[in-house]
């Protein structure tokens, strides 16, 4: 008899354990959040670009003749007015003599001539002859000395002198198409950018219609990235944008000027300039660890509603501000986002929300997961 109620007594034991664990309520996830706050935003644009030089000076032999010397370090730095090259003066000096010798016999004897009209001792066309004599031969004496002048090649401007494509012995001549070297101003150096015609007006019609506000002359800095990716230490300044728009691109050109003391800018690199677009006085930041992303690459947050359950909600994000993505559509101020226990949540989990703290980590109970999250 006590055999046949053994099964019986299994079955209700079983029964009211599984009656227990169904009844036994699931405790909610621990998880970080944060509250995103509306806050002025100041926004950017990358945009790659070149450098150039403020000033580039072709040097050209403005008289013919021989280089007998070059009187400068290729690479080095030159001031305006500095000597660069000799040529041989030998002519030029023989006619500079020749013009003076001329000149001073001119003037005297127009001067002779002065008093001796005055008297009418000689007619007045033989002193006019001799005053016009003079005249001329002053010009002559004037244009041997730029002449003799011009057999010291001087820089135009100052800045970095680049290799000489002329040695000492070649013979170089007045108005020819080749130069002898090229000098650069590096210290401030520019930087040309193009942005396309269509984002500067949207640009545009965003500060019209007041989504976005100007940012205000002392924020208005351009900043740079090198070709390495590091950041150059010194903020430049927007100068002008062209007035025209490339018709192969459909880009306009905008020029930056650089500060270029220690001269890590040179002419021809490429790099990329940061300029400010505008300020977004409503803007909401995302941290970057608060976004993923589904398989179609959107990107998508866990938000935490009032009911303390969790909720899937995509996206749209604009660019990124110090690891933070700024948020364009789907969250607005006020929304708890998940930052921390992202892995035990999924949409529609129950969770305790505390607000996160950076640098302080919490350690995750394991055995208060929902189980249909693992």
């Amino acid at each position: 008899m006590r055999s046949r109620f053994l099964p019986l007594c299994l079955v209700f034991m079983l029964a009211a354990c599984d009656r227990g664990t169904t009844d036994s309520p699931v405790k909610p996830i621990a998880v970080g959040v944060i509250t995103l706050k509306s806050q002025p935003v100041t926004l950017f644009t990358q945009l790659p670009g070149r450098t150039t030089a403020v000033r580039t000076a072709e040097v050209r032999p403005q008289v013919s003749g021989i280089i007998l010397k070059r009187l400068f370090v290729e690479g080095s730095e030159v001031k305006a007015g500095q000597p660069l090259y000799l040529i041989d003066p030998a002519s030029y000096q023989a006619t500079y003599d020749r013009a003076l010798a001329t000149f001073e016999n001119a003037h005297r004897l127009a001067t002779r001539y002065r008093p001796l009209v005055e008297a009418r001792a000689i007619s007045k066309q033989s002193y006019d002859d001799a005053v016009a004599a003079e005249k001329q031969a002053k010009a002559e004496l004037e244009i041997a000395a730029v002449n003799l002048n011009y057999t010291h090649v001087r820089s135009p401007i100052t800045g970095r002198i680049g290799r000489s494509l002329y040695t000492e012995g070649a013979l170089v001549t007045n108005g020819q198409s080749s130069y002898l070297t090229t000098i650069q101003q590096l210290d401030p150096i520019y930087v040309d950018v193009s942005e396309s015609s269509q984002e500067l007006l949207r640009q545009r019609r965003a500060l019209a219609e007041g989504k976005l506000q100007a940012v205000g002359q002392n924020a208005a800095e351009v900043k740079l990235t090198l070709e390495d990716g590091s950041n150059y230490a010194q903020p430049g300044k927007l100068e002008f944008s062209e007035v025209t728009v490339d018709e192969t691109t459909g880009s306009i050109t905008m020029r930056a000027s650089f500060p270029n003391p220690d001269r890590d800018l040179l002419p021809g690199m490429f790099v990329h300039a940061i300029l400010p677009r505008g300020v977004d006085h409503l803007g909401l930041l995302a941290p970057q660890e608060a976004i993923m992303h589904d398989t179609k690459g959107r990107p998508y947050v866990y938000k935490v509603g009032a009911d303390n359950k969790v909720v899937e909600q995509v996206i749209k994000t604009g660019e990124m501000l110090n690891s933070q993505w700024m948020v364009t559509e789907g969250l607005q101020a006020g929304d708890r986002l998940v930052v921390e226990g992202l892995q035990l949540v999924h949409d529609g989990s129950q969770v305790e929300p505390s607000e996160y703290k950076p640098g302080v980590v919490k350690r995750a109970n394991l055995t208060t997961a929902d189980p249909s999250a693992q």
